[in-house]
């Protein structure tokens, strides 16, 4: 493994710098790259339970600002979208979409549909703070919900299977 490799996954190890590390992985999880920050906030929270609240605002702020981000893509690559106007299920997202508004971005938290969920927001060219208020509320509401189900009604998961 390259030297610049191991030092930056050393300076990522959550137990030296936990809520940075966690901003970060909460980040690029909410961009369309394929990751979870779920693990590292379950990580975090069993290793510093005092950490619970401030690492479930950690991991929403920076899940919502990869949201963000993805608006932003979203509205900024308006043209290459624009390929694929035409086909059946971007017709009926499109539809979905335009008849919930803002409000769809709630479900940013959802995998697989929600990062890109947040881009063709930015396409649609919904409001900014309106989508990025209810990314807010989806994220920190499924933060809660998992971090609470990983430590009390399941505390005895292997950690495997939690992430």
């Amino acid at each position: 493994m390259p030297d610049w490799l191991v030092a930056l996954l050393g300076a990522l190890a959550l137990p030296k710098f936990g809520l940075t590390t966690l901003f970060v992985v909460a980040f690029v999880s909410a961009t369309l790259l394929p990751l979870g920050s779920e693990p590292a906030l379950f990580g975090l929270v069993s290793l510093n339970p005092g950490l619970l609240w401030p690492a479930i605002v950690v991991a929403t702020i920076g899940n919502t600002l990869g949201g963000m981000f993805d608006w932003w893509l979203g509205y900024e690559a308006h043209h290459v979208i624009d390929k694929w106007r035409h086909s059946s299920t971007h017709v009926k997202a499109i539809d979905w979409l335009q008849r919930l508004g803002p409000r769809a971005c709630f479900f940013a938290f959802l995998p697989a549909v929600g990062d890109p969920l947040c881009a063709v927001a930015g396409w649609l060219r919904m409001p900014f703070w309106q989508c990025s208020a209810w990314m807010l509320v989806g994220k920190f509401l499924r933060y809660v919900t998992m971090t609470y189900a990983l430590l009390y009604a399941f505390p005895n998961m292997p950690a495997w299977l939690a992430g």
